[in-house]
């Protein structure tokens, strides 16, 4: 079984908690424990800690578990300083990201230190001013020394946050492998969008964004989105959010697979890419002969290269077109206009379905 990790906001809750104890006993502590909301308790001994006579300050070490996470073993610190008023102020310092387009957990020019975590951290010290009966309340800064090195392999920069990561966790508890996290990545980006406009460009990745550049698609002013390879999610977040027109832009290797209701691109769910091409082909006219070489084909790119040869490219990429366009107007329901367009890297633009043609001509017309 893979181990479970903590989050950064637990992380940043368990080191307010040693800071403030140590700002109250005048002791530094020796353990910190913190309650998560998946229901299981924390309990760390802090990697550092000091004072410099009105700020305390414990660190804490991120473990991620078994996930692959790029903030695994930083270290997290909380300067707590108490004050006379009462309450709990919450801010972020070094290497703690800034907020600076709308559609986050939190508003524009706030570190992004989310509503879980700072309910975590605020709850922590609390309870050490409550156990002993002070009647102030204290002033917490979390600083990230690595945090702005880290948040390069994050998407942080992506969605506007900015100088460093991202202090987050729903739970508390990191489960390894999630690909939860990713996607709700993806639904936090569509939400930004939104903001400013009712049509979306979605692409799986790097080979999509790329292929845009040089399309012309990105003259009309449309916000992309990234998908990985989570399209049916994205579709239905899409529906959620309320946009209006949805273009799928993707390389016909993913494409292909949407021919075959294939919603989650990635090959350990399903590849039919063989399959399909085949069965389109033999729907075309291809021989017994081409439909065996197409099921051997290596990649989408060689496929199309024995397509060509038999003069049936055009007919099967319009034929996979179509079911593509069938497949994603029965995810959709309606919900929103959706097209799609399809290339490769070797023999650049494939086609596209008769509703992305419509849907680009009236962007064009703006």
């Amino acid at each position: 079984m893979l181990r479970c990790g903590y989050t950064t906001g637990t992380c940043a809750a368990l080191a307010a908690q040693g800071a403030a104890e140590y700002a109250l006993t005048g002791e530094a502590p020796e353990k910190m424990s913190v309650m998560t909301g998946k229901g299981l308790l924390v309990e760390v001994q802090p990697e550092e800690s000091g004072t410099d006579g009105s700020r305390f300050w414990c660190a804490v070490k991120k473990d991620a578990g078994d996930d692959i996470d790029a903030t695994n073993g930083i270290l997290i610190f909380a300067y707590v300083t108490l004050t006379a008023e009462e309450g709990i102020a919450i801010d972020g310092g070094e290497g703690v990201g800034r907020v600076t387009r709308p559609g986050l957990d939190q508003p524009v020019g706030n570190a992004a230190i989310n509503s879980v975590p700072r309910r975590m951290i605020t709850e922590a010290v609390q309870s050490e001013l409550d156990m002993h009966k002070y009647e102030g309340g204290a002033s917490v800064v979390i600083e990230i020394p690595e945090g702005k090195k880290k948040a390069e392999k994050t998407f942080n920069p992506v969605l506007g946050i900015e100088g460093g990561i991202s202090v987050i966790g729903t739970n508390g508890i990191v489960e390894p492998m999630s690909e939860q996290a990713l996607i709700d990545t993806i639904e936090v980006e569509m939400r930004q969008k939104s903001e400013s406009s009712d049509d979306l460009i979605i692409t799986p990745g790097n080979y999509g964004e790329t292929y845009l550049k040089g399309s012309g698609l990105e003259a009309a002013g449309i916000p992309i989105v990234k998908f990985s390879n989570f399209l049916g999610n994205t579709l239905d977040i899409a529906a959620t959010l309320g946009f209006s027109k949805v273009l799928l832009v993707a390389h016909i290797g993913k494409m292909v697979k949407v021919a075959g209701a294939i919603m989650n691109t990635h090959s350990r769910y399903a590849d039919a890419r063989a399959e399909i091409f085949t069965a389109h082909a033999a729907v075309a006219g291809a021989g017994k002969d081409t439909c065996r070489e197409l099921m051997d084909a290596a990649t989408t790119d060689a496929a199309i290269e024995i397509l060509d040869r038999e003069g049936l490219r055009e007919e099967v990429i319009r034929s996979i077109l179509d079911k593509v366009q069938e497949k994603l107007d029965h995810r959709v329901q309606g919900a929103y206009e959706i097209g799609a367009v399809t290339f490769s890297n070797v023999y650049g633009y494939l086609g596209e379905t008769d509703k992305a043609e419509e849907i680009i001509r009236g962007w064009n017309e703006r």
